[in-house]
């Protein structure tokens, strides 16, 4: 089967909507209202086979030269082939475009992302701004086991683990 990295686009909405609430009732990821989909529609990519959206991931840009990778979901059923990566792939390099050079992701899948070159960093060291998320989080602020992670992109060169 052939899959298709594309934007998000209006008519995705739902199943990004589905998606984030299934992984979030699992305690896995951050569901997010429909509402804040349609506000952030814009910050994501979907995998698609067919007209099904098998994949999604948002980059959403905190800061001047700061982006967060988030809501990363595949379907069970297609987890193990590679669609992950290539989202998370698109996500940087749309960071590259926009002139980003700083990237990170709070995650429960650290080996995941440190294929891709992200370093553990300390909570600490995000700004307080990206905190707005974790306030609606059942784990925060005392129960929180997410791995903050930090991607960044040095000298104008690619970073070693970007092949798409």
């Amino acid at each position: 089967m052939n899959y298709v990295f594309e934007k998000a686009k209006m008519c995705d909405i739902k199943a990004i909507y589905n998606l984030l609430t299934y992984y979030g009732q699992k305690g896995l990821l951050l569901p997010r209202p429909l509402s804040q989909i349609y506000d952030f529609l814009r910050d994501f990519f979907v995998c698609r086979r067919e007209s099904e959206v098998v994949g999604i991931c948002a980059l959403h840009i905190c800061w001047e030269n700061l982006a967060e990778i988030r809501s990363l979901a595949v379907k069970e059923e297609f987890q193990g082939r590679g669609i992950g990566s290539y989202l998370v792939q698109a996500c940087l390099q749309e960071a590259m475009s926009f002139g980003i050079t700083r990237v990170f992701t709070l995650t429960y899948q650290p080996d995941f992302f440190q294929k891709f070159g992200f370093k553990e960093v300390k909570k600490s060291f995000l700004p307080h701004k990206i905190w707005a998320d974790c306030i609606r989080c059942p784990k925060y602020p005392d129960l929180c086991d997410e791995v903050a992670l930090l991607w960044e992109f040095k000298n104008g060169t690619n970073n070693e683990h970007m092949s798409r």
